[in-house]
């Protein structure tokens, strides 16, 4: 779906929609359009939409009315996009294929007309690729959204949205492939192909350069597959000449566990296929970096993605092994289903090593435990620095990828205390994820800021939602990206 600009003056398509604040019909509707709205119990609100026919030169076209809401809502940004997205969820399969939104008299200014076109963008993204069957009443029509009489500086503002949306289209799409499409070499060749041109510097450390780092944890976890693990990094280098090289780069670090059976420590066989998602992490990871790249964001950002498929080979690592992290830290593996950390703690350890950032947000699809502490309303949050959880949690409630923030503290280590290595790389069932967060805590360097964010809940929706289908909703983008904007480029 593309969004373009249009002046008033070209010739309209077939279906136009109206954007109308609640309780504020425009003066100008055609009475019948006015009387049929009221009937129908059409106020203005968010995510409402009237349908009406109306003659036109001759002819007829399709009018919809569009709820916007207050224009005091505590959550503006939100409900624009909802208006728009709720255009889209109601026309993608109707067989128009063009819709016009007409900005006249909705007093909206440019970035919040870019709101509205983002929500109607995102809503029409959809993973058809391997449907075969599709009635033509099932498929797509809706390709193009024109935007008629918008405010000044819209298309400005849509070019810094419609960035992010490319970077969270990405995301979904890594997300929603199958894990024989997506898996370790295929992430990072996808990686590359949509970052080819973009200005990003990336580099692939194989099985070969990880043994000889001696990144233990990420390969035991690993080498029950027969696909080769991967560290996939992307540098955007976007800052002003000499404005980072005192703090060297902000990490983003994402967990790409691109198939997870649980390992020996196998899943229970129902629901087991949404195992495919476990890369989510990673996947935000790499829509937020093509999200900036297209963006030309004005800030020096590392991405980094580990990579492995957690399959139970006749070579996998068991229960009670022991291995050695980069970082020289050992583990006592009591659960190989509990491999999202150990991949995590040497991605982590060689960013640091390898760039030396003051900063770190790892994202993962972490822990079951924080599905049940927070549903599918919140990331959960955190973060052994005040000031960047206060930023991250400004950048999620603006964004929408919403964040909640949970505690750490040494009371929580002597839970992963091994009795045989340094640590154990799960503690009893009460706290999971805060003893998970606690055990990457770790390996984290003196002097870094760092918050971890267990997106588990977040990344795959079994019902739509506000600007997503059912399936990926590119959780993780749209707050990494609102950080970089209020924070690294302020």
């Amino acid at each position: 779906m593309k969004v373009v600009f249009r002046t008033s003056d070209a010739p309209l398509p077939r279906l136009v929609a109206r954007l109308v604040a609640q309780d504020a019909l425009p003066s100008d509707l055609d009475a019948v359009v006015r009387e049929g709205a009221a009937a129908a119990r059409f106020a203005g609100k968010v995510g409402q939409v009237f349908e009406a026919f109306v003659a036109h030169d001759a002819g007829v076209k399709r009018l919809a009315l569009a709820g916007l809401g207050k224009a005091d809502a505590t959550e503006r940004s939100a409900s624009l996009e909802k208006a728009g997205a709720a255009l889209t969820a109601k026309y993608l399969t109707s067989g128009e294929t063009s819709l016009a939104i007409d900005f006249s008299g909705s007093g909206l200014s440019g970035a919040e007309a870019a709101s509205v076109l983002f929500g109607a963008r995102l809503r029409g993204w959809r993973h058809d690729v391997y449907r075969t069957k599709l009635s033509d009443e099932q498929k797509p029509s809706l390709t193009e959204i024109v935007a008629v009489n918008a405010p000044e500086g819209a298309a400005a503002a849509w070019e810094i949205e419609s960035a992010l949306a490319e970077g969270i289209e990405f995301t979904r799409e890594l997300v929603a492939e199958p894990a024989n499409i997506i898996y370790p070499e295929s992430f990072v060749e996808r990686a590359k192909a949509r970052l080819e041109g973009t200005g990003v510097e990336i580099l692939v450390l194989g099985l070969k350069e990880m043994t000889e780092l001696g990144m233990g944890a990420l390969l035991g976890v690993a080498q029950g597959s027969v696909r080769e693990p991967k560290l996939l990094a992307m540098r955007w280098k976007g800052a002003e000449a000499g404005a980072s090289s005192s703090s060297g780069p902000t990490a983003f670090v994402g967990k790409g566990v691109t198939f997870d059976t649980g390992g020996i420590s196998i899943k229970p066989a129902a629901g087991m296929e949404d195992m495919k998602w476990d890369m989510g992490g990673a996947g935000a990871v790499a829509g937020t970096m093509l999200a900036l790249a297209k963006r030309k964001a004005k800030a020096d950002v590392i991405g980094v993605c580990g990579l492995v498929e957690n399959m139970p080979d006749g070579n996998a690592q068991r229960p009670g092994d022991v291995v050695t992290s980069m970082s020289g830290q050992t583990v006592e593996v009591i659960n190989t289903d509990a491999e999202g950390r150990l991949v995590l703690c040497d991605a982590l350890t060689w960013v640091q090593k390898e760039y030396s950032p003051k900063t770190i947000v790892d994202l993962a699809t972490l822990t079951g435990a924080m599905i049940i502490s927070l549903g599918h309303e919140y990331g959960g949050m955190f973060a052994n620095d005040d000031d960047l959880a206060a930023k991250l949690d400004a950048a999620g409630k603006a964004s929408g990828d919403k964040l909640w923030r949970f505690p750490l503290g040494p009371s929580y280590d002597k839970l992963i205390d091994s009795p045989i290595a340094d640590m154990k790389n799960v503690g009893p069932r009460y706290g999971g994820s805060i003893t998970a967060a606690q055990f990457l805590q770790r390996y984290i360097d003196k002097g870094v800021a760092w918050a971890h964010l267990d997106i588990a809940g977040m990344v795959w929706a079994d019902k739509p939602g506000q600007t997503w289908d059912k399936g990926a909703t590119g959780f993780g983008v749209r707050v990494l990206d609102r950080y970089v904007r209020d924070v690294l480029e302020a």
